[in-house]
């Protein structure tokens, strides 16, 4: 049952001296009683909150449920014959001026890096195979929803042997169908050990976050 933190971080820093980390997100995750479930904060370098995601994925990987919240803005998903989601001013609980919205997609992507396991658990590749996903991106800090068009390749199965025995690291290529631009994304399990912008810093086990699954 992982539960760890992660350093979000941009490509250069300062005067272009290399990555410069903009958040953290600290995160759990396990097997819940629909399929998987991820919880996380995401906080500013001064420790105000940024924003926090809780996605639900059912037995098929599919988003069950979906709640992300940044930059003032709330946006209430799921899985509806393709995705379906509302997006709400976070001062407007009644949702009085939401805004509907329903497109033909896989499922959603954003800057957590949740979206990456849960894209990579859905579409199931064999080694060496590569496919294409439709997916609703939800940009932050507004959380305005775009639609875009990944492929995704497992390109290998590394094996690296640690204390507690062997890890299997997939190692997958993703690339923006609109632009041809191309990132690996290393995942082991339920954890994202490596991707475009994201570093894990801390990992811990616990043997049961359930019921109390909150951040």
């Amino acid at each position: 049952m992982p539960n760890g933190r992660y350093s979000l971080n941009t490509d250069t820093g300062p005067a272009g001296h290399g990555p410069a980390t903009v958040a953290e997100e600290r995160f759990r995750c396990a097997p819940g009683p629909a399929g998987w479930r991820y919880v996380s904060k995401t906080y500013a370098p001064d420790g105000s909150v940024l924003g926090t995601t809780d996605l639900t994925l059912d037995s098929r990987c599919r988003p069950l449920r979906l709640e992300v919240r940044a930059g003032g803005w709330q946006v209430r998903g799921g899985a509806v014959d393709g995705v379906a989601w509302v997006r709400a001013a976070a001062d407007d609980p009644a949702g009085e001026h939401a805004v509907e919205g329903h497109d033909r997609a896989h499922g959603f992507t954003g800057t957590s890096p949740a979206f990456l396991v849960a894209t990579a658990r859905m579409l199931r590749l064999e080694v060496g195979a590569s496919t294409r996903v439709r997916l609703v991106a939800l940009t932050e800090p507004v959380l305005a929803p775009r639609t875009v068009d990944q492929g995704w390749q497992l390109a290998a199965v590394d094996t690296h042997e640690t204390d507690s025995g062997p890890l299997l690291v997939e190692r997958y290529v993703v690339a923006d169908l609109a632009t041809g631009e191309q990132q690996t994304v290393h995942l082991a399990g339920d954890v994202v050990l490596a991707g475009p912008g994201i570093e894990l810093e801390e990992l811990e086990s616990q043997p049961n976050p359930w019921p109390d699954f909150t951040m």
